[in-house]
């Protein structure tokens, strides 16, 4: 996998019936942060990560039907806010697939797990964008992002 650190806001085996895409073939990912102890490929592969950007640079245009994300958080309580984007060209204007908030408990909601149905034809670059606290402080908590 080529990874960029960016200033800017082990290989699974994907069998034939599972239709995600093989992001570590297929993209350049650019994050704006991560934490060295759980870097981006453990949320493009199955185990988790922190960050707060996630852009993914296709080598050649994707389509996309299926997005589904899974954020963990078990210590603190707080709201989180991402949004997905996407472009059809590399450096181009992108547009919102979906923005949403949500609140993690300790004492309940750890997990947020989201699965879209999208519709999107020539995908060049694909965005996650994490607000892991919108009070402010603390790591994004992406433990798995899959694209189909």
């Amino acid at each position: 996998m080529r990874k960029r650190i960016s200033s800017q806001p082990q290989r699974e085996s994907w069998s034939a019936n599972t239709g995600w895409l093989d992001l570590e073939a297929l993209a350049r990912v650019e994050v704006t942060s991560e934490d060295a102890a759980h870097p981006i490929e453990s949320a493009l592969l199955p185990v988790g990560v922190t960050g707060q950007t996630v852009r993914l640079l296709f080598e050649a245009p994707q389509r996309l039907r299926r997005i589904r994300l899974l954020f963990r958080e078990e210590k603190e309580a707080r709201t989180q806010e991402f949004v997905l984007r996407w472009s059809s060209t590399a450096d181009g204007a992108s547009r919102d697939i979906v923005r949403q908030q949500y609140h993690f408990s300790p004492s309940g909601a750890t997990e947020e797990f989201e699965e879209y149905r999208v519709e999107l034809e020539d995908v060049a670059a694909f965005e996650l964008t994490i607000i892991p606290n919108l009070s402010g402080g603390s790591y994004a908590s992406l433990a798995q992002l899959r694209l189909a």
